[in-house]
């Protein structure tokens, strides 16, 4: 299938102001592309790429005085299949675990693992390890988290999430990342695409959603513990320890998110881009 997908957002500044901006697609995908993603601004100004320690596409700018949009509008080839589900997927001791994914075991800023082991050990320990625990995992956090967009906090944590038992996508996944590593999964939070393809729209305005993916069997695998169950059209954007390796932004000054539009819908077949 083809997708189209892109953004426009506007930021003001006070003063001249240096960004980070994580807004293209993970490099794994670009082979997919079926037009250029070309982030664009609406006001002279220089940008410079380059690819993280997590292998995610950045973007360094300066943005100036005033209110500055930036934007992107590109189609992507997609499978149409959705998400894997590898049910056999086994669980790693660690000390077979590959180095470089050590570092989703551990703690970090919005998945305190620390203040959930006990409760994780407690309530997961007796499920099979592998695909089945984090499936629990998932279903617990499901249905323990009521969405609702007007509770969204940037400052909640994985165990705020636990105790306001409400949030946005970003909660779910963080709940459901501590408790893998509490468990000794390997777990890094992913945000990008995820329109309303192959299921009964929603009447909210869309936005950019968080999942995460676990290591099992050797592999990456995605879960939602949102939405939980296999979705279509999934458009990774970037993965990392939590939202804060991922933010779309990141300003080095003041700044004011002044205008959000996301856009992910299905091109129909027949219908030209």
């Amino acid at each position: 299938m083809r997708i189209r997908a892109g953004y426009n957002l506007s930021f003001e500044c006070q003063a001249v102001t240096p960004m980070l901006l994580v807004l293209e697609i993970h490099p794994s995908r670009r082979i997919d592309l079926l037009t250029e993603q070309i982030i664009s601004f609406d006001r002279p100004i220089e940008s410079r790429g380059y690819i993280d320690g997590f292998g995610n596409a950045c973007t360094r700018i300066e943005a100036p005085v005033g209110l500055t949009t930036i934007s992107t509008d590109f189609e992507i080839y997609d499978s149409g299949k959705p998400d894997v589900v590898a049910a056999d997927a086994v669980q790693h001791d660690i000390k077979d675990l590959p180095d470089d994914v050590l570092v989703f075991l551990l703690g970090s800023r919005y998945c305190d693992t620390d203040r959930l082991g006990d409760f994780a050990w407690a309530n997961f320990a007796n499920t099979p390890p592998g695909w089945p625990r984090v499936q629990a995992i998932c279903d617990f956090v499901h249905t323990h988290i009521a969405f609702n967009y007007q509770n969204a906090d940037p400052l909640r944590t994985a165990h705020g999430g636990y105790t306001d038992r409400t949030g946005v996508c970003r909660d779910f996944a963080h709940l459901a990342i501590t408790l893998c590593r509490c468990m000794n999964i390997p777990a890094r939070y992913c945000t990008g695409y995820l329109g309303d393809i192959g299921v009964p729209p929603v009447p909210d305005p869309m936005d950019f959603s968080a999942w995460f993916e676990v290591y099992l069997g050797g592999h990456w695998f995605t879960f939602d513990a949102r939405h939980n169950k296999p979705r279509i059209g999934r458009i990774l954007m970037a993965t990392g320890r939590d939202a804060t390796d991922v933010a779309l932004s990141t300003s080095f000054g003041a700044s004011r998110l002044a205008g959000f539009e996301v856009i992910t819908e299905e091109i129909m077949p027949g219908v030209d881009g």
